[in-house]
């Protein structure tokens, strides 16, 4: 391993909200192999940025742009993306790029003498726009960054290993590995839930408060909320005195108002065939896919922020969906809902609290 130790930033910077600003995040550009999650869409990135640049716009990466932990080395992901990096600089002598650091990212340096950008930990344009990565609001990886990076790189690699997406959610990822994944992590939580209980009757509280925290977090997941994300970023705009919270992070792409006056703008990401982004004319955001032209709005929050799977857990989940012999409904049936859903007047062909990948954008847990 060739990095550095993370050292997140608590670095604001500020813009004038005057100009127009596009907004990206999550490329995790990795080392050109098939665990690569960016699958090697430089070219399309490529044309993006010389729209950007074409437009006389500034560029906003919202973290994440490499990743790290399934690369290895700084070496290799040049190698893999050489004429992007080359782009990337290039816009940022020219136009200026700002950089948000992002939970996957490493040495500051990196982003500031080799492509550089200007890298702060969140952005501000004037009064009304707060821009951060994220993983702030993740209740899982904000307060345990250091655990989850070493987390995040098992899990990268396993899959070179297994050369096989072993991520959420499973109906986007129906390979056998991921499978046997859920199959195991359902006999984990068997036993777990086991001895817990037993402790809890005897007398132990607290006992497995962890054990229970993290299931539900893997279930929230699965069911559309990456990171749960939505409701704490729901809970903190309540407090802020922004009027847009900016973020990526969770992959999922789309604007929704949480409180009236106060919208959440998710950039999406550049892994799988998602090519996402948002952009600020000066007085609104939009969100865009690049590649196939689709717009987004709200569609992909709104089971979330009905409740209706808040009190959803693991056990449910599969009681619902294991159909036996490593088969899930949730992948032999194409992206059904995972429990009758409540009437809701969505209009016909409302996407599933899951989105797919290329689609909404897909869904991991970071």
């Amino acid at each position: 391993m060739s990095w550095e130790k993370p050292k997140p930033l608590n670095v604001t910077r500020t813009l004038d909200p005057g100009q127009r600003i596009y907004f990206i995040s999550d490329l995790h550009l990795g080392d050109g192999s098939p665990s690569d999650a960016f699958l090697g869409k430089d070219r399309e990135l490529i044309e993006f940025l010389d729209a950007v640049r074409d437009e006389g716009a500034h560029l906003v990466i919202a973290g994440d742009a490499i990743d790290f932990h399934q690369a290895w080395s700084m070496s290799r992901v040049l190698k893999a993306h050489a004429r992007l990096i080359g782009e990337l600089a290039r816009l940022a002598e020219s136009h200026g790029v700002t950089y948000i650091w992002g939970n996957h990212d490493y040495d500051i340096s990196l982003f500031k003498d080799l492509l550089r950008f200007e890298v702060c930990s969140s952005l501000e344009l004037g009064d009304e726009v707060l821009v951060q990565h994220g993983y702030e609001y993740d209740p899982f990886i904000g307060p345990n960054l250091d655990q989850t990076h070493t987390a995040t790189q098992i899990h990268h690699l396993v899959e070179r290993l297994t050369g096989s997406w072993i991520r959420l959610p499973l109906e986007n990822f129906y390979t056998p590995a991921n499978r046997l994944a859920f199959w195991v992590s359902h006999k984990v939580a068997v036993v777990g839930g086991a001895w817990y209980g037993l402790l809890r009757r005897l007398g132990f509280e607290d006992a497995g408060k962890g054990f229970d925290l993290t299931g539900h977090y893997w279930t929230q997941n699965q069911l559309g909320d990456p990171g749960c994300l939505t409701r704490h970023v729901q809970a903190a705009m309540a407090e802020s005195r922004f009027r847009y919270l900016v973020c990526g992070h969770s992959h999922v792409p789309g604007i929704v108002e949480l409180h009236p006056g106060k919208t959440y703008v998710n950039t999406g990401s550049w892994t799988f065939n998602s090519s996402q982004y948002a952009v600020w004319d000066g007085q609104r955001f939009t969100v865009h896919d690049w590649m196939s032209g689709r717009t987004y709005d709200d569609r992909a929050y709104r089971r979330v922020l009905d409740g209706h799977f808040q009190d959803h857990g693991f056990m449910e989940w599969w009681r619902e969906n294991y159909m036996g012999w490593f088969r899930f409904r949730v992948g032999e049936a194409g992206r059904l809902p995972l429990v009758v859903p409540k009437p809701a007047a969505e209009p016909p062909g409302a996407a599933a609290p899951a989105p797919a990948a290329g689609g909404e954008g897909e869904l991991q847990t970071a």
